[in-house]
């Protein structure tokens, strides 16, 4: 429920692809993610496509993890069962705190889409170092169930009763340690 009265404060939102086949020009969705994003009047701080691998997924988020001018992460793809989906493993390690919740409404929400193919995405959040990070699959549908049902309100800083922005922009100055 968003609060009319209180205008929407933007934050800077980093996109990461991870896939092994995508392009700038074949990623669909992260550019549905940005979107979304710009749509919600968030800015887009960085976009960045690496290949399926934890190490390459780990060091890309861990970046922005360090940088203040970056709010949140959206991470698209790596979150199923093949040898190759490691975003899950990636990403875990770096949380300082797990948004337990998040796996469980997506998937109910996927749910009324996909039936019972939603246990198949091991998509997590969390939050390091003030900044939020959400992953979900590679799908674009997939990328638009998660930031319309959940997302897009926990970045809207008049969602009430709490959402996470003022979390990642509370003294922003001293928002990550130089």
């Amino acid at each position: 429920m968003a609060n009319t009265t209180t205008p929407q404060k933007p934050i800077n939102i980093a996109v990461l692809t991870v896939s092994d086949t995508r392009t700038v020009e074949t990623d669909k969705s992260g550019a549905k993610l940005i979107e979304r994003l710009q749509e919600a009047g968030h800015s887009l701080a960085q976009h960045a496509i690496v290949k399926d691998d934890i190490y390459q997924v780990r060091a890309a988020v861990s970046q922005w993890i360090a940088d203040s001018n970056v709010h949140a992460v959206l991470v698209t793809g790596g979150t199923g069962f093949t040898a190759r989906d490691t975003t899950p493993d990636a990403l875990l390690p770096l949380f300082d705190q797990v948004i337990e919740g998040f796996g469980e409404l997506f998937r109910t929400l996927s749910y009324a889409e996909i039936g019972t193919s939603t246990i198949q995405s091991r998509t997590v959040a969390g939050v390091a170092n003030r900044t939020v990070i959400f992953s979900m699959p590679g799908s674009t549908g997939a990328c638009r169930t998660a930031w319309d049902g959940i997302i897009k309100q926990q970045l809207d800083s008049s969602h009430r009763p709490c959402n996470f922005v003022e979390m990642v922009t509370f003294n922003s100055s001293a928002h990550h340690p130089s």
